[in-house]
């Protein structure tokens, strides 16, 4: 089994849309190096040729939405928001990576840089990281059909031969992500090794009434379909009890645990990103398999009888 999240954080990318690359200019710059020499010296609200005006981002038409923005992104502005009294003063709420939300509004300029929409990592239910990468922010309706097209491009480009795929990929949206996978077809190939499961956590929160989700999508299912997922354990006073074989947490717990560096982040260049965030996870996953290491010599020095005369 594998378990797969992702956390809302990532660089900044080229403003324009459907354009992931980066910025030629990281102090304030907006487009990456083609976009900057098409768009550059236009005004930044979309649609308009116009040419903006010295030290400024708009045309003498737009100078107002700049103004705009310029007041609801000063420091002045953001104080106000936050006075002195308030507790949650400077903290940023974490966007849930797996909340919906369909109304986004259509992008009316380019007076700022993108981000990328969420860091998505495929653990091992001990939590060892096998793969992450870095999906840029869809808009419009399409969003989630997009967001679960590219996961199952992940899933391919890290498991690429049906032998190295695993029996079960735990995810928040597994029923969202097998009907895209049904749509399009690659649910041929993903059902001779692997079936999609949610996550117990997310489970309790999806329709009852779903039956594709309820028939093929159960985590912990009862009536022995799935063995491997459910075993029959014993209690302290003796009675049994089906308890869930694997950690479908694993993820959601390193995702709080990256959500603490945020804040430094979030300014970083895309390659200092990326340099960071791998180490971290390497260093995260360095100490699982320590940890392990250290559980499994402690079953077997319980286990082992020392003969003194070997000593």
């Amino acid at each position: 089994m594998v378990v797969i999240d992702g956390i809302v954080m990532g660089p900044q990318h080229c403003a324009y849309d459907n354009c992931s690359n980066t910025l030629v200019n990281h102090r304030g710059g907006v487009f990456c190096d083609v976009h900057n020499q098409e768009f550059g010296a236009r005004c930044h609200v979309c649609d308009c040729q116009n040419q903006k005006i010295d030290n400024t981002q708009a045309c003498n038409e737009h100078q107002e939405m700049w103004h705009k923005y310029n007041l609801e992104h000063s420091s002045d502005y953001l104080n106000a928001e936050n006075p002195p009294w308030n507790k949650n003063q400077g903290r940023r709420v974490q966007q849930l990576h797996d909340e919906s939300d369909t109304n986004i509004p259509k992008k009316s300029h380019y007076f700022s840089a993108s981000h990328y929409y969420c860091v998505e990592t495929i653990c091992a239910p001990c939590g060892a990281v096998i793969a992450w990468t870095k999906f840029v922010k869809s808009d419009g309706l399409e969003r989630d059909v997009t967001s679960t097209t590219n996961i199952l491009k992940f899933l391919e480009d890290v498991f690429p031969d049906e032998e190295l795929r695993p029996d079960y990929i735990c995810i928040d949206k597994a029923c969202k992500l097998l009907q895209t996978a049904v749509a399009n077809g690659s649910w041929v190939d993903w059902f001779k090794s692997s079936h999609f499961v949610v996550d117990g956590y997310h489970y309790t929160n999806h329709c009852s009434d779903d039956y594709l989700c309820r028939k093929w999508c159960n985590p912990a299912p009862q009536d022995g379909s799935a063995p491997n997922l459910v075993y029959i354990a014993q209690d302290r006073n003796g009675e049994r009890y089906h308890k869930r074989a694997f950690n479908t947490q694993a993820c959601e717990q390193l995702n709080s645990w990256l959500g603490g560096f945020e804040s430094i982040m979030k300014r970083m260049t895309p390659s200092n990103f990326n340099w960071f965030i791998h180490s971290m996870i390497f260093y995260h996953t360095q100490q699982v398999i320590k940890r392990q290491n250290s559980q499994n010599f402690s079953i077997i020095s319980e286990d082992f009888e020392y003969d003194d005369g070997l000593l």
